[in-house]
């Protein structure tokens, strides 16, 4: 199947609006090829996961579109950065690293993204409504945007996603079409206990147990009792995107694409049903633990995806006003901390022993301490996946009630959920 560009496409492709949307316009058009695309589809808006620095090419690209006087045609938010710009944590990056970076994150300030910095961007006011089609980035902000919100996107990689910005286009192609989201299989939690369904510590665990059963499977989960939450849902989608290649999930009776079972199943019958048991949870959960032993923690990191206000709440009432022994780094964005500030709640939590980091992250950026048999407890099914190859820390995991009373007595304590 051929690709067809618009007469419009195919002027900025050959340069009548500038080099730089015309390069964007050829990356999303060759893009589409590959993917066997018949055609380029409008989006309303982006989240650009390409401005986080792996290396100078990153850079260099970024300010090639900056020079030939592209600029963002959509709505375009930003994941996060390398580096701390609020400076509320110290970033360990160097010279010339440290440098480039900063150029990287400033170009796509002049390409005209937002400087949101956050990979929880549906938090921070950036909500496509559902059906409509949009290019984001940033594993756990797809399977948000796609699950919770019900918007249409696909997992766009690095550089992918700002060529789709510029170009205000996407291949037709995948989960923006309806046919693709369909759910094809059941995971079935209606075995679990109800008051672990209930808990916080459920969605990670759950998610990681999903993405690593479903892969890149469209599937609904049944048995749920309740809107578990925006939260959980959160950390279920971060997970399961984490340890598998999830872009779209659905639950019966949550999201809205799936009122019931049969409309997520498109009223077909489910090519598998995975049956979950308390020993999957179980098995689920220590695999999420990678520490030799349990006696010790070096640090706690919550905030993957980044912490909304209603986490800091639960954060400062299970601190309730003690001085940690091990610091908790905490990562959120802007917009969270902007209200922490408004509230005059961030010094407290900075004195008891959080340290905020805002912009990034602990995983993706040098913030913890040069440790090379460092121990990170974290309540985060997506910091327990890429903390011990990003970070060289091994990972204890537990719940937020967990990470925060073993941070404030210097050693692990974990509680059954069962």
């Amino acid at each position: 199947m051929s690709l067809a560009l618009t007469p419009e496409e195919r002027a900025i492709a050959t340069g009548e609006a500038g080099e730089g949307a015309a390069m964007a316009m050829r990356i999303v058009a060759e893009s589409a090829k590959l993917l066997g695309a018949p055609r380029l589809i409008p989006i309303a808006s982006a989240h650009i996961d390409g401005a986080l620095y792996h290396g100078d090419s990153g850079t260099l690209f970024a300010e090639r579109l900056v020079e030939g006087g592209a600029r963002v045609a959509v709505r375009a938010t930003l994941n996060v950065g390398a580096l701390d710009l609020m400076g509320c944590s110290r970033v360990r990056l160097e010279e010339p690293a440290r440098g480039m970076a900063r150029r990287m994150m400033e170009a796509y300030r002049k390409l005209g993204c937002e400087q949101n910095w956050t990979c929880a961007p549906y938090q921070a006011g950036h909500r496509p409504a559902a059906g409509t089609d949009v290019a984001w980035g940033e594993s756990n902000a797809v399977a948000f945007c796609n699950s919770v919100l019900g918007a249409r996107t696909n997992r766009y990689g690095d550089f992918l996603d700002i060529a789709c910005a510029i170009a205000g286009r996407a291949p037709d192609y995948g989960l923006h079409r309806p046919e693709n989201r369909r759910a094809t299989l059941v995971f079935d939690v209606s075995n679990l206990p109800a008051k672990f369904l209930k808990s916080e510590i459920a969605w990670p665990i759950l998610g990681n147990l999903y993405g690593r059963e479903v892969g890149n499977a469209v599937g609904v989960m049944a048995g749920v009792p309740g809107h578990p939450g925006e939260d959980a849902l959160k950390a279920f989608g971060a997970a399961a995107a984490s340890s598998g290649a999830v872009g779209l999930f659905h639950i019966a009776d949550v999201t809205p694409e799936a009122p019931t079972l049969a409309v997520a199943l498109g009223g077909l019958e489910p090519q598998a049903t995975i049956r979950v048991t308390p020993q999957m949870v179980a098995d689920a959960r220590r695999s999420l633990s990678t520490a030799a032993s349990d006696d010790r923690i070096d640090a706690v990191a919550i905030g993957s995806p980044h912490l909304s206000l209603a986490e800091f709440d639960r954060l400062e009432a299970l601190i309730n006003g003690r001085r940690l022994r091990v610091p908790i780094y905490a990562c959120t964005g802007r917009h969270v901390v902007w209200e922490l500030d408004r509230q005059q709640r961030r010094t407290a939590l900075e004195t008891a022993g959080v340290v905020v980091v805002v912009d990034t992250c602990v995983v993706v950026t040098p913030i913890l301490p040069d440790k090379p048999d460092g121990v990170l407890m974290t309540n985060s099914g997506k910091f327990a996946h890429y903390a011990p190859g990003n970070t060289g820390y091994a990972v204890i995991y537990g719940s937020l009630a967990d990470c925060v009373e073993s941070a404030a007595i210097g050693k692990p304590i974990l509680t059954d959920f069962a």
